[in-house]
């Protein structure tokens, strides 16, 4: 079999090739890299600015990496607009895939128009990047968002690709649940995976000391993804706890290095307004890290559904969106400090058990040969 995943967001792709060419698959990683993140890829789709010059120059070299996407038997995009083009641009790369392989399938892993409109609908979450409760949030970014997804033209390309590719992956419950709530075109063609997880051996545990925390901090979308009020939190209770408490707060650097200095620490702080860990909490919680973050009993459920266990492992300390609620998590783990070497246990071990990167790979290799070609 050969592969294409072309796109990529938060190592999902990179991280899914490699448990696919474990079990002697053919892959090649098409993206730019996620950006600064700079994930590995085979071919580099990287845009080099914004400028006519540039713009035309990229284009012309992509149509040229474009003409080798042909004669695979699975291509799967990481999702609508996976290249850097606006919505309208995009269909005709879409179509030139379609046309040239044998089955396309597209990832639910991110922001696209079926997770704006069940965030605006205010009933399918209680709380999401889009509302809280029966109040819809605010600021330039989601209207952005909004503008672009629900009506505009990338919103429109999402649902022409739903309509005729061969297959959807959602990667957390929160993707899922958009599309069971808003996409009956899904049905029939849609299955939930977990996102693949690369897992180290299992690490000694850490001499007893101060608890280290880190937080990753992406400065264009910190309120967005609600660190603003997760890194408040945490310097209150740095404050209170100054003895027992170090902070690592790093912004914006490759992921090679983020993962290095993730690994001397014992706690991350991780997407507040979700219901689930997305990859960053895992790739931290398969280095034996304690997540404060998202972790509600409808991901469990579905973890649980899926896997065909009872999902008894709840390694995460789930806390709501709001900095009190952060910060009373974060105390306890400070009061409890006996309960983070099993708590770190349980997180290397929950990662193991569903997010395995080979055992993700069979998966979406069963998904993708059992799904008839449109």
């Amino acid at each position: 079999m050969r592969v294409l995943l072309l796109g990529d967001y938060s190592n999902v792709h990179a991280t899914l090739a490699r448990g696919l060419r474990q079990l002697g698959v053919e892959v090649v990683v098409a993206s730019d890299g996620d950006g600064w993140k700079d994930y590995p890829r085979d071919i580099d789709l990287r845009r080099p600015g914004m400028g006519k010059a540039e713009t035309l120059k990229w284009l012309m070299q992509t149509v040229s990496k474009f003409l080798a996407f042909r004669n695979f038997d699975v291509v799967q995009i990481i999702n609508p607009v996976f290249l850097e083009l606006r919505g309208e641009h995009l269909w005709p790369f879409y179509r030139f895939l379609r046309r040239h392989n044998r089955k396309v399938f597209m990832g639910a892993f991110g922001m696209d128009h079926y997770w704006v409109k069940a965030g605006l609908d205010c009933q399918t979450f209680r709380y999401s990047d889009f509302n809280f409760g029966n109040e819809v949030r605010g600021g330039a970014e989601n209207e952005a968002f909004i503008r672009d997804w629900l009506d505009g033209p990338k919103g429109k390309l999402n649902r022409r690709v739903v309509q005729d590719c061969d297959g959807i992956i959602a990667g957390l419950y929160e993707y899922w649940a958009s599309y069971e709530a808003h996409c009956p075109e899904a049905k029939g063609k849609m299955t939930y995976i977990p996102f693949p997880v690369e897992v180290p051996p299992e690490k000694p545990v850490r001499e007893p000391g101060p608890l280290q925390c880190f937080i990753g901090i992406q400065r264009s979308r910190s309120a967005y993804k609600g660190t603003d009020i997760m890194l408040r939190a945490l310097r209150r209770i740095e404050q209170k706890y100054p003895a027992d408490v170090i902070v690592h707060q790093v912004e914006n650097v490759p992921f090679e290095e983020y993962v290095r200095l993730m690994d001397a620490s014992d706690i991350i702080l991780d997407q507040l307004y979700s219901y689930t860990p997305a990859m960053n909490a895992l790739q931290a919680m398969a280095q034996g890290l304690v997540v404060v973050g998202g972790a509600e009993p409808e991901y469990y459920a579905l973890t649980a559904r899926t896997s065909g266990s009872d999902c008894t492992l709840r390694p995460i300390v789930n806390v709501l969106p709001n900095e009190e609620s952060v910060f009373e998590g974060l105390e306890y783990l400070v009061q409890h400090r006996d309960e983070i070497a099993r708590m770190r246990h349980d997180s290397w071990a929950f990662v193991k058990r569903y997010h395995d990167h080979v055992a993700v790979a069979k998966q979406y290799l069963e998904f993708w040969q059992g799904a008839s070609v449109s």
